[in-house]
């Protein structure tokens, strides 16, 4: 995760199913996951690296002068999206664990003169965060990453505002994955093996204390930014599985790409 942010001009050799591309076609994933052009453009170019699922702005209603927590920020493309919507009077927060992905991020902020904005080094199943801070907390793509979910919608709902919102794109699964696919590491790292079956998210943000939890959209993320990876290819020969046309299509059709809300 770390070398997304160390590779030049974007040049990012993460095109691993859900995790998209970083590199020139990150504007393209950008597009089909749910990003306006104007959205793209208003943002620094290093920003956006093509690794998100859907766009949780979208989805947030955000009013000036409110604090926003952004869970896994990556190089900053939705927290500089959600700074110019809560203005000079308020304030976005972004989490990630990568030391490098946060300089990016500090450096993008600092480039664009994002003074609103600040990115703070923690895990997002411990965020480093007073109770209570929050008006909405957004994620995209990352939580199917954690090995203990429910510990990071319990940590949402601690430091959002009674009332507060959640507003998160992920990837969940309609079908369990082959074997080969969910005990692998590039698996995890390609957003799919740590993915779970769309009740078991209701389930944990139940268990966290949200209400009003709903599916905003739901679409079979596009087959062409998924098992075209060729270290997954090479995994899956050296299993000796044969990753044939119709069974990339198949396991591709059990992926969804999901948006949904809650509030606290």
């Amino acid at each position: 995760y770390g070398k997304l942010a160390k590779e030049k001009k974007g040049t990012i050799l993460c095109n691993v199913f859900a995790c998209g591309d970083g590199g020139s076609n990150a504007r393209q994933v950008g597009e089909l996951i749910g990003y306006s052009q104007e959205e793209l453009d208003a943002v620094p170019e290093n920003a956006n690296l093509g690794i998100g699922c859907g766009n949780p702005h979208a989805l947030a209603k955000i009013q000036k002068g409110e604090t926003v927590v952004d869970l896994g920020s990556g190089a900053g493309f939705d927290a500089f999206l959600v700074s110019r919507e809560v203005g000079e009077e308020g304030k976005v927060i972004g989490i990630d664990l990568a030391d490098d992905m946060l300089v990016l991020a500090r450096t993008n902020a600092a480039t664009a003169q994002y003074t609103n904005t600040e990115f703070v080094k923690g895990d997002i199943e411990d965020v480093p965060l007073q109770d209570e801070i929050a008006d909405h907390v957004i994620s995209n793509c990352v939580i199917n990453l954690s090995l203990h979910k429910q510990q990071v919608f319990h940590e949402a709902y601690r430091v959002l505002k009674e009332g507060g919102r959640l507003s998160i794109s992920d990837i969940v699964l309609k079908k369990d994955l082959p074997w080969y696919i969910q005990n692998s590491v590039l698996g995890r790292i390609a957003c799919v093996s740590g993915a779970e079956k769309l009740e078991n998210y209701f389930s944990y943000l139940h268990e966290a204390g949200f209400q009003d939890i709903k599916v905003e959209s739901k679409a079979v993320f596009p087959l062409e930014l998924m098992m075209t990876d060729p270290h997954v290819k090479k995994l899956a020969k050296s299993m000796r599985f044969i990753l044939s046309q119709k069974k990339i299509e198949e396991m591709a059709s059990r992926v969804v790409s999901v948006s949904l809300t809650a509030r606290k």
